[in-house]
């Protein structure tokens, strides 16, 4: 028992002292995402719209809800049953964000590796917009309903005073926020993968000499594949960090909110909100150029928003 009550203190010290400086990490790097998309002209494009949604996403994981989970590591909530479930209305937005934007940069990916004729019509700014504000709007509301018995009596499950514990349905969450977002995923990139497996071997194979507007489609193909690898990284890192934490609720164990797994598993989520733009960093040059601008103040200069990043 004692060795256990040691484990316990000492993996909350360390938590106690990684979460903030995760926290400001993650709030850091996405920050420069939102920036570096939102600044610069030449990045206004379809897909970079959706890692603008995502990031934001990510950026309130590092902003709202860290601090409220080392909030949680205490033994005893101070700030009310209210609070309680308003503070949870965050962790049940942002996740659900980030699995729809999973799912809208698969959905990119798709069609610009498998029909990439007509990507350009069928993938425009405009409606890329429509679809991160139903993505956000269906986010919210989907929260609201999953809380709403907790909100109509705050505190209704606790125990004892300085309890901060909701109750959720657990197989619809699981079904809705990881099951079929997980599994469109998988299907729309199983078969990205296969056309850019077929389209390598085709660009390998046609080495003799090609009409020009047949090469054009080619570098056009290379540069789409080149994305869809980059945003494939994102995609599996997403589904390595999530897919334990609903794996175990698979398996039919039941969290302890403030256990150690608990918390384990929930780092291992939140971690690939600060994973995402280092991906980013490593994959784009665009993001590298753009960070050096940002961090040597260039972007203040007057016309700095049609500076050429790419």
């Amino acid at each position: 028992m004692n060795t256990h009550v040691t484990y316990i203190s000492s993996l909350s010290m360390l938590l106690y002292t990684l979460l903030p400086s995760f926290s400001l990490l993650t709030v850091f790097l996405n920050l420069l995402v939102i920036i570096s998309i939102s600044h610069f002209r030449q990045l206004h494009t379809s897909t970079n719209l959706l890692l603008l949604s995502l990031a934001v996403s990510d950026f309130f994981v590092g902003l709202l809800v860290v601090p409220f989970q080392i909030l949680l590591l205490e033994p005893c909530w101070l700030l009310g049953d209210l609070a309680c479930i308003l503070c949870s209305f965050l962790p049940y937005i942002t996740v659900p964000a980030t699995a729809v934007n999973m799912v809208l940069i698969s959905v990119d990916r798709y069609v610009a590796v498998c029909d990439p004729l007509r990507y350009g019509t069928k993938i425009t700014p405009k409606r890329v917009k429509i679809c991160v504000l139903l993505c956000w709007i269906y986010s919210v509301f989907y929260t609201f309903l999953f809380l709403f018995d907790n909100l109509k009596q705050p505190g209704k499950y606790n125990s004892c005073y300085g309890e901060c514990l909701i109750n959720v349905n657990g197989h619809v969450d699981l079904v809705l926020r990881f099951i079929i977002p997980t599994t469109s995923i998988i299907i729309l990139y199983t078969r990205v993968f296969v056309v850019a497996v077929s389209q390598a071997r085709s660009m390998r194979t046609h080495i003799a000499a090609v009409k020009l507007q047949r090469s054009k489609t080619v570098t056009v193909k290379k540069s789409e594949l080149k994305a869809a690898r980059t945003l494939g990284v994102v995609v599996a890192v997403f589904l390595m960090c999530y897919c334990p934490f609903y794996g175990i609720s698979l398996a039919g164990y039941n969290y302890m909110m403030g256990s150690s797994t608990h918390i384990i598993m929930f780092f291992v989520v939140t971690f690939n909100s600060c994973l995402n733009p280092l991906i980013y960093a490593f994959f784009y040059p665009w993001f590298r150029k753009t960070v050096k601008l940002i961090v040597t103040l260039e972007i203040l200069q007057p016309h700095s928003r049609q500076a050429n990043v790419l």
